[in-house]
């Protein structure tokens, strides 16, 4: 089973010009480490909103592909944005969920994904495409299948359970990644 830091660093592989909307805590520490760039928006708090704000970026600028890193914890806390991506139907909305059992960033808590599985739960929501990955060889497949149809999509990519990491903090003022951020929408 693959770690959750190269799992994010395999997918950003192949993130061209799409927005990435990284989870507060590990996720986005690991993104941040992985590949900083200004189409990239750290989440440095409100655990479970990062496919809210997915969503909200998806329906304001449809002309941009926006790709959501959740977490299974962060997405068990908002599991009504499930139903609410799949109502509005973006064609440009794409969520993975890394998916570790573990509530990574407030101690490891044991989290319910092992006994609610999340891509079911999004398969039964309406999500267009809903794919799962457990191995590091199927991820990069998976994630091209994607990024070629029209959403909204879901992968669930599972990794080891493991609550912490290896990154360091994400350097930049909450402030200024939304400015970033913002430029390269607008700009």
């Amino acid at each position: 089973m693959m770690r959750r830091g190269q799992a994010i660093a395999a997918v950003l592989g192949q993130i061209r010009n799409e927005l990435v909307v990284a989870a507060n805590g590990w996720i986005s520490r690991e993104t941040c480490a992985a590949h900083d760039r200004a189409e990239n928006f750290y989440m440095l708090g409100s655990m479970g909103l990062a496919s809210s704000i997915g969503l909200g970026l998806a329906l304001a600028r449809p002309e941009r592909r926006v790709v959501v890193f959740d977490g299974d914890g962060n997405l068990l806390m908002t599991l009504g944005t499930l139903a609410m991506v799949a109502e509005r139907r973006p064609p440009n909305f794409l969520h993975f969920v890394f998916d570790n059992e573990v509530y990574g960033s407030t101690g490891g808590q044991r989290s319910i994904s092992a006994q609610v599985p999340l891509d079911a739960v999004a398969q039964a929501a309406g999500y267009r495409h809903v794919l799962r990955v457990t191995e590091a060889g199927e991820l990069d497949a998976a994630v091209a299948d994607l990024l070629e149809k029209t959403g909204p999509s879901f992968l669930l990519i599972k990794v080891q359970p493991e609550a912490d990491g290896e990154a360091p903090r994400v350097p930049h003022e909450p402030e200024w990644i939304a400015e970033r951020l913002r430029q390269r929408i607008v700009g």
